[in-house]
């Protein structure tokens, strides 16, 4: 591979802003962030896919200096009042708009979408001084696990020019097996969570077999379950076509439980 190619991650971003707020269960997943960039190049700009922007035709913010949104409730004052100025880079969403077009994907400039927590939660983390321009990219609301594989492939060639794709969402998200009892919970999201990471780190699988499994996801062994609705997942699918211009294998970055659930981080080099 060449060593010019940009890597690629994948965040479970937790729980609204509970990351930011020093909260308990979120301890180890906060570390994580926090030291992700340490061994990373410096990007020249971040591109994220996040789980919390659904549109019909696949969105780009364009606003030269993005708003906050604050799409939780709940949570304590001090939690509407986080900021990320890290400007917006108009160039590149014009860019990645031409990329996803060349690819027969429809796509759309949006300059009045703010950052909204799957992009500002992680990225204060990872790159707390905001002088990196970022991009914020919307899933597709028809949640069609290919059509996100291939957006991922439409953005590759950003790697070559230093631009970080990260994808923001969770490798588990059942809420209400979140704030469960039941004591089968975390085993029935360990089953799924092994099945992720065999998917996309076991070095006998072809790439044809990645694809095919991810595009099945929800036929996998608990994998329903893990995901009633797959908003969460599908940054994951982004971020593998994203890889096509390197390795499609993963390396599982980050392994932990969260609220007694299993979930993983992975990073494409």
């Amino acid at each position: 591979m060449s060593q010019s190619l940009m890597p690629i991650v994948f965040v479970p971003h937790g729980g609204g802003p509970m990351p930011l707020l020093g909260d308990a269960n979120h301890r180890e997943l906060t570390r994580f962030m926090q030291s992700l960039a340490v061994d990373l190049p410096r990007p020249t700009a971040i591109v994220v896919i996040t789980a919390h922007w659904e549109e019909e035709v696949v969105s780009i913010t364009y606003s030269p200096a993005p708003g906050m949104m604050y799409d939780y409730y709940g949570f304590p004052p001090e939690s509407y009042e986080f900021k990320y100025p890290a400007p917006g880079d108009q160039p590149l969403a014009k860019q990645i708009q031409q990329l996803l077009q060349d690819n027969n994907i429809d796509a759309r400039l949006d300059n009045q979408r703010a950052y909204d927590h799957g992009t500002f939660v992680p990225l204060m983390l990872m790159y707390p001084a905001a002088d990196i321009p970022v991009v914020q990219l919307s899933l597709l609301s028809s949640l069609d696990p290919a059509a996100h594989i291939a957006i991922g492939k439409a953005l590759a060639p950003l790697r070559e020019q230093g631009v970080l794709i990260v994808g923001s969402g969770m490798s588990f998200h059942n809420m209400r097996a979140f704030f469960s009892n039941d004591p089968s919970i975390k085993g029935k999201s360990e089953i799924f969570d092994d099945w992720l990471a065999e998917t996309l780190t076991a070095s006998n699988l072809t790439p044809q077999d990645r694809e095919q499994r991810l595009c099945t996801w929800a036929s996998a062994a608990q994998g329903r379950f893990s995901h009633p609705r797959e908003e969460h997942l599908l940054p994951l699918h982004v971020c593998w076509g994203a890889a096509s211009k390197g390795s499609l294998v993963a390396e599982q970055n980050f392994s932990s439980l969260l609220f007694n659930t299993a979930i993983s981080g992975y990073l494409w080099r």
